[in-house]
């Protein structure tokens, strides 16, 4: 095979992050609920509602359409999402024309979010595939521009609010992210059949503990032990990380008294960390294994969470919220790379869209169970205690996987040896 006609694997994983740059903008659209609330008196909840239905949507699409990205390829599926969140951006600014609450909730939510779901696993799939080698670098490049993209667009869309006006500000970035994104798609693919990276050789690497433990199909996954460990760690930890962020903002005002100017500057900060978490643990993944990532995720917040509420200092605080962000971040960027290892990749999209119905559902129940506990004991620093309550499951999940792991090495080592 000439080495010429092979892609440049570090391009297709500078359009993976491309995308995800893109469609991760959907995490700053807080910028949009005061201003559509001063433009026509909808209250935040209902604002807020797009974003929960895109959120949805994205589960959704992601579990329903992995097949889509295993049979037509990353680059159609990368110009698919690329037409549906382009679509539903610029269609946004028709139904700000329109004063129409259920057109955005249409435009944004719906199709908006089919094009989250399909642009997200897209080239998360094509890059474990091409990264064999550094699976976890690979995939945390990609979702860590996820993470990163709320900083990067919500400067932009305050600004472009403030001077081109709500409706012209989805024109623009619908049109932005469409050429982005269909940019990003066009160079995205997967490796010729039976391509390595130079100097790297399966078949001499006769420890069976650096190997896939499975080569399954998505109907196949579903049947196993695995898949559901997956999808109960994932679930608690975008529960309980996805609540605590909801409530970041109020979090740090009431417990270490911080001002309202300050503590929106921390929740900014904090995306940082999201985004540096992603591409930190997931990397770190590659040496430490899988299974120990996520134990160590789930030891590390089950104190956090149960002494964040308790401390009276601005310092520890912050570095509490720091550690939350990037075990949150880095549940998400070492998944991949995980099912990779458990399930091989011969469907590893599709069963990456079936394990993120864990973030549909739990963007419903993390932010309504926080709110709950505020409501009912008017403080959002009670519901912490119960989420540490669910990180001690998880950690038990985490070193049951570690178990069903080790029991599948040991069974491949006596198979091999016989």
């Amino acid at each position: 095979m000439s080495e010429r006609k092979v892609k440049n694997r570090w391009l297709i994983a500078l359009g993976a992050v491309g995308i995800h740059i893109s469609i991760g903008s959907v995490y700053a659209w807080s910028n949009f609920t005061g201003p559509l609330g001063e433009e026509f008196g909808w209250s935040s909840q209902q604002v807020q509602l797009t974003f929960s239905i895109a959120i949805l949507f994205l589960g959704l699409s992601a579990a329903f359409l992995g097949w889509f990205v295993e049979k037509y390829g990353p680059r159609v599926a990368g110009i698919t999402a690329a037409v549906f969140f382009g679509v539903g951006v610029f269609g946004s600014g028709f139904a700000i024309q329109l004063e129409s609450l259920w057109a955005l909730y249409f435009f944004y939510g719906v199709l908006g979010g089919i094009g989250l779901g399909v642009g997200y696993i897209a080239p998360v799939s094509t890059l474990v595939k091409w990264f064999p080698d550094r699976r976890g670098l690979a995939t945390g490049m990609a979702i860590m521009g996820f993470g990163f993209a709320a900083a990067i667009a919500s400067p932009v869309m305050d600004w472009l609010i403030g001077s081109t006006g709500i409706a012209m500000t989805f024109f623009i970035l619908g049109a932005s992210y469409f050429a982005i994104m269909i940019l990003s798609s066009l160079y995205l693919s997967r490796p010729p059949e039976g391509w390595t990276p130079k100097g790297y050789n399966p078949e001499e690497n006769k420890d069976v503990e650096s190997q896939d433990l499975a080569n399954l199909r998505a109907k196949e996954a579903v049947k196993t032990k695995r898949f559901y460990y997956l999808w109960i760690m994932l679930f608690i930890n975008i529960t309980c990380g996805i609540a605590v962020i909801s409530a970041a903002k109020p979090l740090a005002e009431n417990s270490v008294g911080m001002s309202t100017a300050a503590a929106a500057t921390l929740v900014g900060i904090m995306g940082v960390f999201n985004g540096l978490g992603r591409i930190g643990w997931a990397s770190a993944s590659d040496y430490i294994g899988r299974s120990n990532t996520y134990i160590i995720f789930f030891a590390l917040q089950i104190p956090l969470f149960i002494f964040l509420p308790m401390t009276s200092s601005v310092a520890l605080f912050v570095i509490f919220f720091g550690v939350i962000y990037t075990c949150y971040g880095g549940g998400f960027a070492t998944l991949p790379a995980f099912i990779g290892d458990l399930f091989g990749t011969k469907e590893l999209g599709a069963i990456h869209g079936y394990i993120l119905t864990a973030w549909a559902a739990a963007g419903l129940a993390g932010p309504q169970f926080a709110a709950i506990m505020n409501d009912v004991t008017g403080s959002y620093s009670s519901s912490l205690i119960y989420f540490s309550g669910l990180f001690a499951i998880a950690l038990v999940v985490s070193i049951l996987t570690k178990v069903d792991v080790r029991k599948k090495q040991s069974d491949m080592k006596k198979a091999q040896a016989s």
